[in-house]
């Protein structure tokens, strides 16, 4: 069964995203804080699909907790749950290795879009990895791991979130052409997804501080003014 991390100390709140998510075929594990989290999350780390954070928890929060999960696991997709007014911890959430965010208050049928989203891209890994699926894609000095989802530059290994990898995917699949940020939304995200544009900008900026050797001029992930970016190798 597909299994699911939900951390968020609101009890109300919690078992309104719990009873939600078991509607839609997932099984819930609860935490009430993000300590908790952590050690569920610990106990079994491989069984775990997807995790819900809430940004705002007293003690260990939403950010230190996504922050640990990812040192821990590239392929889990996280998903962070925010307030409307908490701009600048969505931005630190998405650097922080999150996959996509929620804001509140949100209706069931966007939050189970958003997981459903989020976990056929962490099925998709999980099926190429069990076929022992090896196929690269090569792009100058770089080779993208179509298997285990990661990027080498020179030799050197890169791990990639999903969202990165899908990314850097499109990019590897279209070199030169200049993408538009409305099509690689639609391309990683979905073309259901209902979130903001601005979650391609940060994705970007986390890769070029993985892959560019300057992420503040970066030469192989380039700006198109008014549109969105293209990859040079």
């Amino acid at each position: 069964m597909k299994k699911i991390l939900v951390a968020e100390d609101e009890e109300t709140i919690r078992e309104f995203v719990k009873i939600n998510l078991q509607r839609g075929g997932y099984e819930v594990v609860e935490a009430g804080d993000g300590e908790e989290a952590v050690r569920k999350f610990l106990e079994a780390p491989d069984s775990f699909d997807v995790a819900v954070l809430d940004i705002m928890m007293p003690g260990m929060d939403g950010l230190a907790v996504c922050k640990e999960l990812r040192k821990r696991s590239s392929s889990l997709g996280i998903i962070m749950l925010t307030a409307r007014t908490q701009e600048m911890d969505k931005v630190s959430g998405l650097m922080l290795g999150a996959d996509d965010y929620v804001t509140k208050p949100f209706s069931p049928s966007e939050l189970v879009a958003r997981v459903d989203a989020l976990y056929r891209r962490v099925a998709l890994a999980q099926v190429r990895e069990d076929n022992h699926f090896h196929e690269e894609i090569r792009s100058g000095e770089f080779v993208l791991n179509l298997r285990n989802r990661t990027l080498e530059k020179n030799g050197i290994m890169i791990v990639l979130t999903q969202v990165e990898f899908q990314i850097m995917e499109y990019f590897f699949s279209n070199p030169g052409a200049a993408l538009d940020r409305t099509d690689i939304l639609n391309h990683v995200w979905g073309e259901a997804y209902i979130g903001e544009e601005k979650i391609v900008d940060v994705n970007v900026r986390r890769l070029r501080m993985k892959i560019e050797d300057e992420p503040s001029d970066p030469k192989h992930i380039v700006t198109v003014w008014g549109l969105g970016y293209k990859w040079e190798a």
